[in-house]
């Protein structure tokens, strides 16, 4: 039971960290495109700043409870089943550590905002703002599937 505890709370952390990972770049696009709106701008930059320490906070969430699934076994033996086995979980942690690059760079986009300087087109946001979907589900086959 202990396991089905901790497994739910793991994908409850990440689905609300993936939530920021997608949202943020929809206000960088926002941010690119509003003009000359000082005020309008000021808000986009808090929420997105906010936005930001949200996610962190979910992503140590996620990867306490995922380091948790990972090693408990070891840690805690017959209380917590042993289903990490195969090279998938190796290709799954390189595609979130793609998607954690991908956050920490959306953020310190928002910061750069936020001192002044200048955001990449609001074209270039707006392609950028799609490739987390193919990376995610790359992670859900692998979680799925389990392939090797």
């Amino acid at each position: 039971m202990a396991y089905l505890w901790i497994k739910s709370l793991h994908l409850l952390f990440v689905m609300a960290w993936v939530a920021t990972v997608f949202y943020l770049p929809r206000i960088l696009v926002n941010l690119a495109e509003v003009g000359d709106a000082p005020a309008l701008k000021a808000r986009l930059e808090l929420m997105g700043t906010r936005l930001y320490k949200f996610g962190h906070n979910m992503f140590g969430m996620a990867f306490l409870f995922g380091l948790t699934l990972w090693l408990g076994p070891k840690v805690f033996p017959n209380t917590l089943p042993n289903v990490v086995a195969g090279g998938w979980l190796h290709a799954k942690l390189a595609l979130v550590v793609v998607l954690l690059a991908y956050f920490i760079w959306s953020g310190r986009l928002v910061k750069r905002s936020a001192k002044g300087g200048a955001l990449p087109s609001a074209r270039a946001l707006r392609i950028a703002n799609e490739l987390p979907v193919f990376v995610l589900l790359g992670i859900i086959f692998l979680v799925i599937a389990k392939p090797f």
